[in-house]
């Protein structure tokens, strides 16, 4: 059976929105029945006409969704609340949608400031609901690998990390261009919050070597920049990282370096060899050691791990890449939810998606990270 899927956000013009919407349905898990697309009634009702919902389960607003969604028959209403929107309209729908009964996933980060995150926490805790944040990159098979090679001690101890996320879709300033309604939300501080590609792409970077590494930052240094004239917001910036196991390491996220789309990579050195994966080449992981030869590992090999493997759907040399990795998540937290639903406990491979600590760390490092950008001291502390 489907669940019966609902969506906040994401109307026409939305780039994001349909993102969610196909990975919701690659694997056949959800099933789109309600939504409130805008914020402007009659563009989320041209939006959800346009997707071939009912007219009567298409909203003005996530609070009639809620309220109206929750008052139908258990068989009909809606299970799980996609929330796409910008930073500032994802705490109070997820809050609402939790306590109303509905399980939620919202698009990262995972609220407006690091005091909603923890609010969320409480909520998700106290209702009992789960919540996935679509940490995109994690969902890759051989990011999947990665970690489970560096779990399973296959490097040694780790002493390094690079990790790094360059876009040049705002290298010149688009805040008043009418066309390019991303930048028009993701520069403006009363939207996107405090910060901007640190928010939107630094966290990333910054959850993804989290993720592979099995370690939490536990001290930053950050030089913050906002190089186009006029923004409000940081464009570009670089940031060093101290971890819990006495590693150090190195974040750059940047939307200025022109000609640059979204190559997110990240490199790990451990003690006895290193791992390199980027987005350019998803389907390869590069296994180095010392004096031997480097390892090309590829998507859909036997000899990868279970992680890996169950989150592979195409035979070997078939690519898998951003769609199926965003799949991945929703497919994972779906497969959760109905082991839950049976009374069943979900295998370590169907829980393998970001959650609400994830999104708590994501707020605590944007905070920290422009906190650290505007301090004179060299090292500060990771606050959670």
């Amino acid at each position: 059976m489907r669940l019966r899927l609902g969506m906040i956000g994401g109307g026409q013009g939305a780039f994001i929105g349909a993102v969610h919407r196909i990975a919701a349905r690659i694997d056949d898990e959800y099933e789109l029945v309600c939504g409130a697309f805008s914020s402007d009634a009659a563009k989320s009702k041209a939006s959800g006409l346009a997707l071939g919902l009912a007219e009567s389960r298409v909203y003005n607003s996530y609070h009639e969704l809620i309220d109206q969604e929750k008052a139908l028959p258990e068989h009909i209403r809606v299970q799980v609340i996609s929330i796409v929107t910008p930073n500032h309209v994802h705490f109070e729908p997820a809050k609402l949608a939790l306590e109303s009964g509905f399980d939620v996933v919202i698009d990262k980060p995972a609220t407006f400031t690091l005091a909603e995150a923890k609010q969320l926490e409480e909520v998700v805790a106290r209702t009992g609901k789960s919540l996935c944040l679509t940490h995109t990159y994690t969902g890759y098979p051989m990011v999947k690998q990665a970690r489970q090679l560096i779990a399973e001690g296959k490097i040694g101890r780790v002493r390094k990390v690079y990790v790094e996320y360059p876009q040049g879709w705002l290298s010149a300033f688009e805040e008043g261009n009418q066309d390019n309604k991303q930048a028009a939300w993701r520069t403006d501080p009363s939207k996107s919050g405090i910060a901007g590609a640190m928010g939107d792409i630094g966290t990333h970077a910054f959850n993804l070597a989290e993720c592979v590494t099995g370690l939490s930052v536990s001290q930053l240094c950050a030089d913050i920049n906002t190089v186009v004239e006029g923004r409000k917001l940081d464009d570009d910036g670089a940031v060093l990282l101290k971890f819990d196991n006495g590693a150090s390491g190195v974040l750059m996220a940047t939307q200025i370096a022109t000609g640059a789309e979204n190559n997110v990579k990240i490199r790990i050195y451990g003690e006895a060899g290193g791992l390199e994966w980027q987005q350019d080449d998803a389907n390869s992981l590069i296994v180095r050691y010392a004096g031997k030869p480097s390892e090309i590992w590829r998507t859909g090999g036997a000899y990868n791990g279970s992680f890996a493997n169950y989150n592979t759907r195409t035979p070997a040399g078939h690519p898998e890449g951003y769609l199926e990795a965003f799949a991945n998540l929703y497919r994972n937290f779906a497969q959760t939810l109905k082991a839950k639903a049976k009374g069943d406990k979900p295998t370590a491979e169907q829980m393998d998606y970001p959650g609400i600590q994830e999104g708590i760390r994501g707020m605590a490092f944007i905070e920290n990270v422009i906190a650290s950008g505007k301090s004179e001291q060299k090292w500060t502390p990771f606050n959670i």
